[in-house]
C-alpha cells in the first residue's frame, strides 16, 4: 500500500469510527442537526478520499449515504429507524473496505457495493415504507427546501465577462449551512444573480468569511501533529530505556568511587564527572518520559467501537439492553488498546448471551425488561483498570465447579471457594453451553481473554451474586515497557514484585501458628496465610524473616530472604521459555539479572496448578 493510500485508510478509518458513534446518538436524539451535519460531512470527507483513490464501491455507498443526509437534514425525509439502519449498514461496509485495505487487500480485490445496501440506502431516500405514515405538511416543506448543489455547480460554469464567477464555485464547495445565505431557495439565487447590487454584497461577505481571523488562526492545526510508524516509536522507546538503565549503572559506579578519597587535580574532575553525569541521569529520564507520551492513547478509541456490537448482537439475541460507557479518557499504553479489542468482544458476547436474561424472564424476576452493560476504566496507581458489569442472573458458583468436573478439567477437591470456581471460566475447553452457538459455546472466548490479559503482565478477576450480576475487573500495567518494582532476594536470586500488589513489608518471626498445617501471621488484626516464594518458586531459602503482604482477592504474605529497594526496571519478556510465575528478565542498577514475577501470579496467590485433560 502507498504512503497516500494509507494515509487515506488511517484518517477515513477514524472517521468511520465517529460516524458509527454519532449515528447511534442520532438513534436516541432524531432532532440533533449537528450530529445530522456531522455524519454528512464525514461521509462526504470518505467519498472525496476514496474518488481520488478510484474505489468505487466506497464512493457508491457514500454517495447514496450521503443523498440520504442531505435529505434528512433539508427536512425532505424524516429521521426514522429504517433511515438510521441503513446508514449503519453503509458504516459498517466502508468500515470493512478500509479494514480489508489496512489489512494489505488490494484496491482491484474489493468487494463490490450489495444490493442489499444499495436498496436500504434507495428505499429510506424515496421514504417506501414510511412515506405513509408520513404527516401531510411534511409535503410542502420538502418541496420547499433547497435542493443538492447540481444547482450550485451550473452558477460555477457561468461566465462574467471572461471570468469565472468565483463567488458561486465557493458556494458550490461550501457544505449547506456554514454561510449565512447558504439556506435561501434556488429560486431566491437566480434572483440573486440578476441583481449586481446583491451579488456585491455576498462577495464581500464571502471575502469577509474567508478573511475571518479565526479561520486563520485555525487553518495551520492539522500541521501540529504528525503520525509516526509505531515500530520507529518502539525502536525510540527501547533506546530510551536502556539510556537511563545505562544512566543508572553509571549513578551506581560514581556512588562506589566516591567512597575513595581523591586529592590535587582529581578532586575537580571528581565533582564535574558527578554533575555531568546527574545531568544526563536527568535527561535520560525526561526522554524516556517524553517517549512513553508518545504511546499513550485514551481507551475511548477502543471503547466507541463497542455501542454499535452490542446493540446488533443484543437485537439478534431478542434481549433489549443499554451500553453504558465510563472513563474513556483514561490513557494507556497504544499496545495495550490494540490488544484489548478482542477480550472486551468475547467479553461483552458472553455478558449478553450468558449473563442477560431476555425481557420477559427478567420481568417474571421483578427486573426492568431492559437490561444493562457497564463498560468503566480508570487509572489506579501504576495500573488501569478495565470493568465490565452487567446486571444479568449472575454465575452459579456450584453450577460450575460441577460442570468443570464432568468435563474432566478439575479434581473434585479443586475450586473449593467461589472465588476459585469463578475463574474456572477460563479454563480451556470450559463453556457451560450444551450446544454451541454463532455467539459462544465453544469454550475458547473467555481461556483466550486470560491469556491476551496476562502476555501484557495483566491479571483478571470475577465477582458474581446470582440475580444480581456480574462484574469482571481486568487490571493492567499503564507502561508496558518499564514497570515499578520492588526488589527481593531469595536463596542468592535478585527478584522483582510488581508494585501494584505490594501492600507493605512485616518482619517475621522464628515460629508461626498453624492453620490446617499452614503457617498464619496476624497483620492489622486478621490472620494471613504465609507463602514462601524461594519455595514456590523452586530455590531453596536460607533464611526468610521479611513478609510481604500482597494485595489480592484473598491477600497473604509472601516471605523472601531480604528486601533490597525500589526501582523502575526495563521489562524485557521471555520469548523462548515459558517459567510459571516468570512474566520477564530486567537489570538491575548494579547490572545484576532479576527475574520478573507476574502480576497474575501473585493476585492468583502464587498457585501452580495442573490442569487434567480430557
Amino acid at each position: 500500500m502507498d504512503d497516500m493510500l494509507k494515509e487515506f485508510v488511517v484518517e477515513a478509518l477514524d472517521l468511520a469510527t465517529n460516524v458509527e458513534e454519532h449515528l447511534l446518538s442520532l438513534e436516541r436524539n432524531p432532532g440533533d442537526m449537528n450530529t445530522l451535519n456531522a455524519v454528512f460531512r464525514s461521509f462526504h470527507t470518505i467519498k472525496g478520499g476514496a474518488g481520488f483513490m478510484n474505489l468505487s464501491a466506497m464512493v457508491s455507498a457514500c454517495h447514496l449515504t450521503e443523498n440520504l443526509f442531505d435529505a434528512l437534514r433539508t427536512g425532505q425525509v424524516p429521521v426514522t429507524p429504517e433511515a438510521i439502519e441503513a446508514a449503519l449498514e453503509a458504516s459498517g461496509f466502508v468500515a470493512d473496505q478500509l479494514t480489508a485495505l489496512n489489512n494489505g487487500t488490494e484496491p482491484d480485490s474489493l468487494s463490490t457495493m450489495p444490493k442489499s445496501l444499495e436498496k436500504m440506502l434507495t428505499d429510506a431516500i424515496e421514504m417506501k415504507g414510511a412515506s405513509k405514515k408520513a404527516p401531510a405538511a411534511a409535503k410542502p416543506k420538502a418541496e420547499a427546501a433547497p435542493k443538492p448543489v447540481e444547482k450550485k455547480v451550473e452558477a460555477v460554469s457561468k461566465v462574467s465577462n471572461g471570468e469565472l464567477d468565483w463567488e458561486a464555485y465557493f458556494r458550490a464547495v461550501t457544505p449547506p449551512g456554514t454561510l449565512p445565505e447558504a439556506a435561501e431557495t434556488v429560486a431566491e439565487a437566480e434572483e440573486v444573480e440578476d441583481k449586481a447590487g446583491t451579488q456585491k454584497e455576498e462577495h464581500e461577505a464571502v471575502k469577509s468569511s474567508l478573511s475571518n481571523a479565526e479561520i486563520k488562526q485555525n487553518a495551520p492545526a492539522k500541521e501540529e501533529s504528525i503520525r509516526i510508524d509505531a515500530v520507529k516509536l518502539n525502536v525510540l522507546l527501547e533506546v530510551a530505556g536502556e539510556s537511563v538503565q545505562a544512566a543508572n549503572q553509571a549513578a551506581v559506579l560514581l556512588e562506589k568511587l566516591s567512597q575513595f578519597k581523591f586529592d590535587g587535580q582529581a578532586a575537580p574532575l571528581m565533582s564535574a564527572l558527578t554533575e555531568t553525569l546527574t545531568r544526563a541521569s536527568r535527561y535520560s529520564t525526561e526522554l524516556q518520559r517524553a517517549t512513553l507520551a508518545t504511546r499513550m492513547q485514551p481507551v475511548g478509541r477502543l471503547f466507541q467501537k463497542f455501542p454499535r456490537l452490542v446493540r446488533e448482537l443484543a437485537r439478534d439475541l431478542g434481549k433489549e439492553v443499554d451500553l453504558n460507557i465510563a472513563g474513556a479518557e483514561t490513557e494507556v499504553d497504544r499496545v495495550v488498546v490494540d490488544s484489548l479489542y478482542d477480550p472486551l468482544v468475547h467479553m461483552l458476547r458472553n455478558a449478553l448471551d450468558h449473563g442477560i436474561e431476555t425481557s420477559e424472564e427478567r420481568i417474571n424476576a421483578n427486573k426492568s425488561p431492559r437490561s444493562t452493560i457497564s463498560l468503566k476504566a480508570w487509572q489506579e496507581a501504576s495500573s488501569v483498570m478495565i470493568e465490565v458489569t452487567d446486571d444479568g442472573k449472575g454465575m452459579d458458583a456450584q453450577r460450575l465447579r460441577d460442570k468443570a468436573i464432568s468435563k474432566g478439567l478439575i479434581n473434585a477437591h479443586d475450586a473449593r471457594t467461589d472465588d476459585e470456581a469463578f475463574q474456572l471460566v477460563f479454563l480451556p475447553g470450559f463453556s457451560t453451553k450444551e450446544v454451541a452457538s454463532s455467539v459462544s459455546g465453544r469454550g475458547v472466548g473467555m481461556d483466550v481473554v486470560k491469556t491476551a490479559v496476562e502476555r501484557h503482565r495483566g491479571a483478571i478477576r470475577i465477582a458474581s451474586q446470582l440475580g444480581t450480576g456480574t462484574t469482571f475487573l481486568i487490571r493492567l500495567p499503564i507502561e508496558l515497557s518499564i514497570v515499578p518494582t520492588m526488589l527481593v532476594r531469595t536463596d542468592g536470586a535478585s527478584l522483582a514484585l510488581p508494585m501494584a500488589t505490594v501492600q507493605r513489608v512485616v518482619e517475621l518471626p522464628e515460629t508461626f501458628e498453624s492453620v490446617g498445617g499452614q503457617p498464619v501471621l496476624r497483620d492489622l488484626g486478621r490472620p494471613l496465610p504465609v507463602k514462601s516464594l524461594g519455595k514456590i518458586l523452586g530455590y531453596t531459602p536460607a533464611s526468610e524473616r521479611v513478609g510481604i503482604v500482597i494485595a489480592a482477592p484473598s491477600p497473604y504474605i509472601l516471605s523472601v530472604d531480604a528486601v533490597d529497594g525500589t526501582a523502575d526496571l526495563v521489562i524485557k519478556p521471555l520469548t523462548c521459555i515459558s517459567t510459571p510465575g516468570i512474566t520477564g528478565t530486567a537489570r538491575s542498577a548494579e547490572g545484576e539479572l532479576v527475574l520478573v514475577i507476574s502480576l497474575s501470579f501473585l493476585i492468583d496467590g502464587c498457585k501452580t496448578r495442573e490442569r487434567i485433560t480430557a
